[in-house]
């Protein structure tokens, strides 16, 4: 894209690092070793070992995701509202992706206590409300628009974004690459930050290790 469409503005992408709690570690690791005792069980049922890294990456998030009773804050949560609040007092508008709706919810709620203002989209909007939300943020009417990742890969034009907030990684970067697309496209005024919050210490770094590794094997062979 960049190289055919001249008129296209830079886009810069900035790996954010997300330090968790004492708390929120000891549980991280708990579940961890879990994990890792089922994985060398030659025995164990791989799909429940792929469930179990999918809670891994949910606590990644937020343990309450997997712990129902837990009642700690988020860091990645607390992380985001700080930067929200920043970037909604610079005047700047960014769309927001995550592949897990229940981390939406708590996303929402510190929203709504830190009154910013946002959009939400999943894969349960109906196509006439999709296409009301996006005339709303592309008319400029509201800072942020929370998109699920998979709701929001394809079919939507949000150049009205400059600022794209990745805040968690999946397995495959032509998946985020798509939902980036939203605002980096034709059409697209501003130059474009990418922001993807990755937990330090966590399956989340492999995943994003995997996801460069990837990415240089595809412009290799396209070379």
């Amino acid at each position: 894209k960049a190289e055919v469409i001249d008129e296209l503005p830079a886009k810069n992408e900035i790996k954010l690092p997300v330090e968790l709690s004492s708390e929120e570690m000891a549980m991280y690791e708990i579940r961890r070793r879990h994990v890792e005792e089922k994985l060398l069980d030659k025995k164990a049922d791989k799909m429940i070992v792929l469930a179990e890294i999918t809670r891994l990456r949910q606590m990644a998030c937020s343990c309450s995701l997997v712990d129902k009773k837990w009642k700690l804050p988020s860091s990645k949560v607390l992380a985001f509202i700080d930067l929200a609040e920043s970037l909604n007092d610079s005047g700047n508008r960014a769309l927001v992706f995550s592949q897990f709706t229940s981390f939406f919810e708590e996303i929402k709620k510190a929203m709504d206590t830190a009154k910013l203002p946002y959009l939400y989209l999943d894969g349960s909007t109906p196509m006439a409300m999709r296409e009301k939300l996006v005339k709303e943020f592309q008319s400029g009417k509201c800072p942020f628009f929370l998109i699920s990742l998979k709701a929001g890969g394809l079919g939507l034009n949000l150049t009205g974004a400059n600022y794209v907030i990745h805040l968690d990684p999946w397995w495959n970067p032509a998946i985020e690459q798509q939902a980036t697309d939203r605002a980096y496209r034709i059409g697209q005024k501003n130059n474009v930050q990418v922001l993807k919050f990755i937990t330090k210490d966590t399956i989340e770094e492999k995943i994003y290790e995997l996801q460069e590794k990837k990415k240089a094997l595809i412009d290799r062979m396209i070379q």
